[in-house]
């Protein structure tokens, strides 16, 4: 499926390898009237009667969505939503890299980068861009502002295709230095949370000298083995450990283990992009018995569908999870970051546990919040937003 003119960049690319070039997403009519006639023709499965999320996606919502997606949502105008803010292309190291870069009016403002996770995209940073940028107009002061640059990961949304085996969470984190350093960005700081959040402490590791700051979210934390280090753990610190035992950890098996088998059907069936993608939506979220929408409106979760679709990333944006599993060297100690690191928790959905963080991350900073789940840029803009903030003014004052 090919909605942009990639050939046309990629020999722009070719002439001049490290040039920056400006991109504008533009959906083909036919790739639109494909996606229409895909989900008029979709071939529902059966559903055991009784059955709930328990199971997977109910059929009815599934239903519910598809209709929505098909005959409510306006794609042009979210594409349009999304072109408002300026989009490049850039070759780093044989990959197509796509990025947002949002200057800020402020002159003094810190260069940060924004980076995402799955099944997420650039689309999750969209309300916190403005408040970043423009701190005075949402209840900040100048020295809040910041110059953005937000990342489309290799494989995922423009970032494609990818351009061989071996695009680890390392190797990210080089190409997104490089990136800061071709934008001229002498020392910046990070954000990163899910897949992010292995990236930027990397980036960290990398180039320690550069990065003033790393802010994460939806940090993963593993014991290490060592005995007794579970002794100590606080009531909500053992009930995240068991949230993190009982995970239904399905989609990180068939990603780490058959990306390519799985491109197959996603790739070809919008209705199972679309299961794939609002299950983890409707689970990571910071909901119970309701759905996803409680907290991350339908027209942003089905924007952010939209683009793995049109773009074809079902496949390359799963094979990060295969490229983790099997990179030998992601295992081997780095010894403990020296970057001042600041962690978002949330208490409704993450897993990360301090005494474990603070191993491997040189914590400085470290918020607890009831309200907002794994996508906390999503749900809770303004305290995803002001915590950032914070965490920047304590370690630049």
């Amino acid at each position: 499926m090919s909605t942009f003119n990639y050939e046309k960049t990629k020999q722009s690319s070719d002439q001049v390898a490290d040039s920056i070039h400006p991109f504008h997403i533009e959906v083909s009519r036919v790739d639109l009237d494909d996606l229409k006639e895909r989900l008029n023709q979709a071939r529902w499965p059966d559903e055991l009667p009784g059955t709930g999320w328990e199971r997977g996606v109910p059929k009815r919502y599934m239903e519910e969505l598809c209709d929505y997606w098909k005959n409510s949502y306006d794609w042009r105008m979210h594409e349009a939503q999304l072109n408002e803010y300026p989009q490049f292309l850039t070759e780093i190291d044989g990959q197509n890299i796509h990025f947002l870069h949002i200057k800020s009016h402020e002159p003094d403002a810190t260069p940060l980068m924004l980076i995402h996770g799955w099944p997420g995209s650039f689309v999750e940073f969209l309300d916190v861009i403005d408040p970043l940028t423009n701190p005075r107009a949402h209840g900040g002061e100048a020295a809040d502002a910041f110059h953005l640059v937000i990342p489309s990961i290799p494989g995922f949304g423009y970032s494609i295709p990818l351009s061989e085996p071996g695009w680890t969470p390392w190797r990210m984190a080089e190409a997104f230095i490089q990136l800061m350093e071709r934008l001229d960005y002498k020392q910046f700081g990070v954000q990163g949370g899910d897949t992010g959040s292995f990236i930027a402490p990397e980036m960290g590791h990398i180039s320690p000298e550069r990065i003033i700051g790393i802010h994460l979210n939806a940090l993963l934390t593993f014991p290490s083995g060592e005995e007794g280090e579970l002794d100590q753990l606080t009531e909500d610190e053992q009930t995240r450990m068991t949230r993190l035992e009982t995970f239904n950890d399905g989609y990180l098996q068939i990603q780490s283990k058959s990306p390519q088998t799985l491109a197959y059907g996603l790739n070809d069936s919008p209705i199972g992009q679309l299961a794939w993608i609002a299950e983890l939506f409707k689970r990571l979220s910071n909901t119970t018995d309701g759905l996803a929408e409680q907290s991350i409106s339908r027209d942003r979760i089905l924007t952010n569908v939209s683009l793995y679709w049109f773009t074809g990333t079902a496949g390359s944006s799963a094979q990060v999870y295969y490229e983790s599993m099997h990179d030998e060297a992601a295992w081997v100690p780095k010894g403990r970051g020296t970057v001042p690191t600041g962690v978002l928790l949330s208490l409704s959905q993450d897993t990360t546990i301090r005494g474990l963080a603070e191993k491997k991350h040189n914590i400085v900073h470290w918020n607890e919040y009831k309200n907002g789940g794994h996508f906390f840029a999503l749900e809770q803009p303004e305290h995803f937003v002001e915590d950032i903030r914070m965490f920047f003014r304590n370690i630049q004052s």
